[in-house]
């Protein structure tokens, strides 16, 4: 420990009038944050800001990232703001590493005020690429929006900042760090943590491990390919699936955080993942997985490349869920999507009583469930799927949930999910996504939309593609009331729902930078069995015929087509 204590220094700085953060933290472009005059500063002093002092002082605020680019210089920020702000002790990973699902486990661990976790999630990394921040409450999930207004607020009005500016963390080496500050009566800690220690211990309380060893190393084992995509979950997959389940080191690819994914895009679907997707396509796996950059995200696929569309992966988790000790023990107390994921989820709370939400997109809708007792499974059709163990989605829970599945009916991954078409019917999902919009031109469009499906005489009508023809039985603007605390969220989307309960619904977000993206999602619900494995994009292609035509979508954006199809 230094003997001399550190200077705790009050600056002087502006505010920016863009700072306004998302459920996912403030997203930018990287080089916003490396060469706007302290726009880190600003924003991690909002979040501090933003909790009292008094119940600040003392207190232990747990610090990860992703491992991408800036993500060291700042913790290092971190570090001496949370001296000067009056925080007691930070917990950091080492080498500044701990996945998102990581964050939200040790902040429930050592009882935390909350945490800050260093991710852009799934969106490209280093110098050009973007960097977020966000901030996590105590009980592990995403600030609430209020929080997040809060947060805002602050940012907007921001005068000064404290920081203790030669205050070093050495992030490498694990253990503890004491530093004496100017009038502070006890030292500030940092504590250098390996975070995979606790994820796996949690783990192993959650899934039979002897089960999943079985499987993945025994006598008849079953052949994986994981790919981390250079994020930071492939630490958590070397350590948990390869040296402690005794899956073969070469299963697990691209294992080493890079700043920048080595180039990549680390967003698991057919496109970013497509190295995976093909070898898997030739046969040799049984089963495969990719995580995003901070490894809340997942893809499943079975051998020859057979893809499991999210919506269908939290119904299949859901109907399967007694597999998992875990809820043996706990028991199940609700299921919950998002509202653009399919209805594939609503068929099995129905087949077995349980109750069911509907919640707009954001994790914190589905933590104040949890928080309540009233959840115990969610998922998101953007390929994110949980449980109530933590407060955020989970990544790698989400290849042992299947990889338990496998185990106790000891079928395939394709078996396994067209046995539950076969069960249930099947709801067909895609989604078509419009990035890089002109924000007036996405609003206009919205507008248009909602005056179209406000009409009166709308509902009712029958609308027709080809030789389909769809009857309109509701439309609206979604709207949530948040059963916990009555809290109201309007306008989440635009729905139009039809009498066989197919879906055609347009989001709009990210209007705040000047750049927009909307978000065209349909669903079709498939009961004979005979049709349930045919080609999701034909059998939903008229309607996303109506969908384009009744928007206009092309023509008014001046494109051909989406950025991406999912």
């Amino acid at each position: 420990m230094d003997d001399s204590p550190l200077r705790v220094l009050t600056l002087p700085t502006m505010p920016y009038a863009d700072q306004k953060p998302c459920t996912s933290g403030l997203r930018k472009k990287t080089y916003i944050f490396e060469t706007k005059q302290d726009y880190l500063q600003n924003f991690i002093q909002s979040i501090f800001s933003s909790i009292d002092l008094r119940d600040r002082q003392g207190s232990t605020m747990v610090v990860g990232g992703d491992g991408r680019y800036l993500n060291k210089t700042a913790i290092e920020l971190i570090a001496q703001m949370a001296a000067a702000n009056g925080f007691g002790r930070l917990v950091i990973g080492q080498n500044g590493i701990m996945s998102t699902p990581a964050v939200s486990c040790m902040i429930r661990k050592v009882k935390a005020i909350g945490g800050i976790v260093l991710t852009a999630c799934h969106n490209p990394g280093g110098p050009d690429g973007d960097f977020g921040i966000r901030f996590n409450t105590s009980n592990g999930g995403p600030a609430s929006e209020a929080t997040l207004e809060k947060i805002f607020q602050i940012s907007k009005a921001i005068g000064e900042y404290a920081i203790c500016p030669d205050l070093k963390v050495h992030l490498s080496t694990t253990g503890k760090q004491t530093f004496d500050l100017e009038n502070k009566f006890k030292p500030f800690t940092v504590e250098i943590v390996d975070s995979i220690d606790s994820y796996a211990n949690m783990l192993r309380n959650i899934f039979d491990f002897a089960v999943l060893k079985e499987l993945l190393s025994g006598p008849n084992h079953i052949k994986i390919r994981i790919d981390a995509m250079h994020g930071v979950a492939g630490p958590y997959v070397k350590r948990i699936l390869c040296e402690e389940l005794g899956s073969p080191a070469n299963s697990a690819i691209n294992c080493s955080p890079k700043e920048d994914f080595s180039g990549q895009h680390p967003d698991p679907n057919l496109i970013y993942a497509a190295d995976l997707v093909e070898t898997m396509k030739e046969g040799q796996y049984d089963f495969g997985a990719a995580f995003d950059g901070d490894a809340d995200r997942n893809m499943i696929l079975g051998k020859h490349g057979f893809f499991v569309n999210p919506s269908d992966s939290v119904a299949i988790i859901a109907d399967n869920i007694f597999s998992i000790p875990y809820f043996q023990q706990t028991g199940v107390r609700g299921f919950a999507r998002s509202m653009p994921t399919s209805g594939a989820l609503d068929k099995v709370a129905k087949a077995t009583k349980i109750q069911l939400y509907e919640t707009p997109t954001g994790w914190n809708f589905f933590t104040n469930l949890m928080d309540a007792g009233k959840l115990s499974l969610c998922g998101e059709e953007s390929f994110g799927t949980s449980s109530d163990h933590i407060r955020e989605k989970d990544g790698l829970w989400a290849v042992l949930a299947w990889l338990s599945i496998i185990a106790f009916k000891k079928q395939s991954v394709e078996e396994i999910t067209k046995d539950h078409w076969q069960k249930y019917g099947r709801n067909f999902f895609t989604r078509y996504d419009y990035e890089e919009v002109d924000s007036d031109t996405a609003r206009r469009i919205m507008e248009d939309l909602e005056a179209v499906i406000s009409d009166k005489y709308f509902i009712g009508q029958t609308l027709s593609a080809g030789d389909n023809t769809y009857q309109v039985y509701k439309a609206d603007s979604f709207e949530y009331t948040d059963p916990v605390d009555g809290s109201i969220f309007r306008n989440q989307g635009l729905r139009i729902i039809f009498s066989d309960s197919s879906r055609i619904i347009f989001c709009l977000s990210g209007t705040s930078t000047g750049r927009a993206t909307i978000r065209l999602y349909v669903d079709s619900y498939e009961k004979d069995p005979q049709k349930t494995c045919q080609d999701p994009q034909v059998a939903l292609a008229p309607l996303v015929s109506i969908a384009l035509k009744m928007s206009h979508i092309h023509e008014k954006m001046g494109s051909k087509g989406p950025t991406m199809i999912t």
